[in-house]
């Protein structure tokens, strides 16, 4: 079970001298700088988080074998305040060797979560405890690094909320979590994980969608609320386009970060890995109305959620966007930063499988030493571009551990997009170059998201020093 304590402060200096070098590299990087309070205390926040095989109510309220956290799938959501520390003591109960990754947050290199990179895997019957204080308000989750794409799939993720020390007033808040399950004719998960077939493609696609754990739910709402909804894409390799029809929600956030200012919607892949914060104010005049939210990313349309609206119309909340619209501009980033690495991704014979996906014609395996592979060199708190160049015919969310990259140009063409990431998604024989200034040193994983991509190789490492 979930469990909260407050337990007082730690000392302040310490942690202003940490946020100070973060906030040095912030603002090379464009991103408003985040300071705790001179004299505000920060309290400690702990929670218990057990993974094991347990049986939970899914998609269509069916009864199904699954591995979950705290015995619940998605995982339970843990808040924390900008500026707590967070400390989890998590337990191992799976027949599998596991850790937890806290997917987009800049933690200390040791809890990332990498096993033989940042800490030994965690046994069956093991435990470990996590420890860190979020720099950044914003959407984030979390997930084993260890068998992921089986690990995953069959239920082991939850979400990180980290809350602004003064939230905005939204009238509310809503998280949906974007999955999908690949089921057998029995209604089980289906238990090949890793097949040739998904190595050879874009990854496990499932052939049910859901949305927290059911298929196609209805969200209630009233006329004129204006509600932060936080989007979050868990699965295996698909890829998300909702499509919310005549509303106009607009984007604040992405992966964790606000943006420079808000961006009308239209369109945005949400590869997994992504997080998009949403700003959705329900027309006023909309009560009795319905709005299917539907999914645009494949060739045939499918529902992923629906919005109705009903009872009293509410005054809609009036204040400005938590994008931060005074975030310099970073046209001039792409031309004065070094190139410090190309990374090619590509597909080879070989494996268990006969399929190997390698970054610059290598592989990378958990289960190796890591001190053999290939490490790309990033000089702390200084502007570095990487590039990905892609040059097979198949989908590959990039993502990087440690540190958040603005997208600069695809295939030659510069982009300005106004937000920052930590997963691109490169489309196939696409190349795209992003700038970065990391702030944490460490090794830190670069690896595809879609998670048989991953697990086959294309994972390497990137080192700040």
């Amino acid at each position: 079970m979930l469990k909260r304590v407050h337990l007082g402060a730690l000392p302040s200096n310490r942690l202003r001298a940490a946020f100070g070098v973060v906030g040095t590299a912030l603002a090379l990087f464009g991103v408003a700088c985040i300071s705790p309070p001179a004299e505000s205390p920060f309290d400690v926040v702990e929670f218990e988080l057990v993974a094991a095989p347990s049986t939970v109510p899914l998609v269509d309220g069916r009864q199904m074998e699954v591995w979950a956290y705290d015995g619940q799938v998605p995982g339970p959501t843990i808040r924390v305040r900008r500026g707590q520390t967070l400390r989890v003591r998590f337990t191992n109960r799976l027949p599998q060797p596991t850790t937890v990754h806290w997917h987009g947050v800049r933690v200390p290199n040791a809890m990332d979560g990498v096993p033989g990179v940042t800490q030994p895997q965690v046994e069956p019957g093991e435990s470990f405890t996590y420890e860190f204080a979020p720099p950044d308000a914003g959407t984030f989750w979390f997930h084993p690094h260890v068998r992921s794409s089986e690990q995953v799939e069959r239920g082991l993720f939850g979400v990180l909320i980290v809350e602004d020390p003064e939230p905005p007033p939204f009238s509310r808040e809503e998280v949906w979590v974007l999955d999908d399950l690949l089921l057998a004719r029995d209604g089980r998960i289906a238990p090949e994980f890793n097949t040739r077939h998904d190595l050879a493609h874009d990854g496990r696609w499932g052939n049910v969608v859901m949305v927290n754990g059911e298929r196609a739910p209805t969200l209630e709402v009233k006329p004129g609320e204006r509600i932060r909804l936080r989007l979050l894409n868990v699965a295996n390799g698909r890829v998300f386009v909702p499509d919310f029809g005549e509303l106009e929600p607009r984007v604040i956030a992405v992966d964790g970060l606000y943006a420079k200012e808000p961006v009308a919607w239209g369109g945005f892949e949400i590869a997994p890995g992504n997080r998009v914060d949403l700003d959705l104010v329900v027309p006023p005049d909309a009560g009795g109305r319905r709005f299917a939210v539907q999914d645009r990313f494949t060739r045939r349309p499918f529902p992923i959620a629906e919005i109705a609206v009903s009872g009293d119309r509410v005054e809609t909340p009036a204040f400005p966007a938590p994008a931060r619209a005074a975030e310099p501009a970073w046209g001039a980033f792409g031309e004065s930063a070094p190139a410090r690495a190309e990374l090619r991704l590509n597909a080879r014979l070989g494996g268990p499988l006969g399929i190997e996906w390698t970054i610059n014609d290598e592989v990378m395996d958990h289960a190796h030493d890591h001190a053999k592979t290939g490490r790309y060199a990033l000089p702390r708190n200084e502007a570095s571009r990487l590039r990905f160049v892609n040059d097979s015919y198949r989908l590959h969310p990039m993502h990087l551990h440690g540190m958040f990259f603005r997208v600069l140009s695809r295939n030659g063409v510069a982009v300005d997009e106004p937000f920052s990431r930590d997963t691109v998604l490169v489309h196939p024989k696409e190349t795209v170059e992003v700038g970065v200034v990391p702030a944490d040193p460490g090794l830190w994983m670069a690896h595809c998201h879609v998670l048989e991509h991953a697990e086959a190789g294309m994972m390497t490492l990137v080192e700040v020093r």
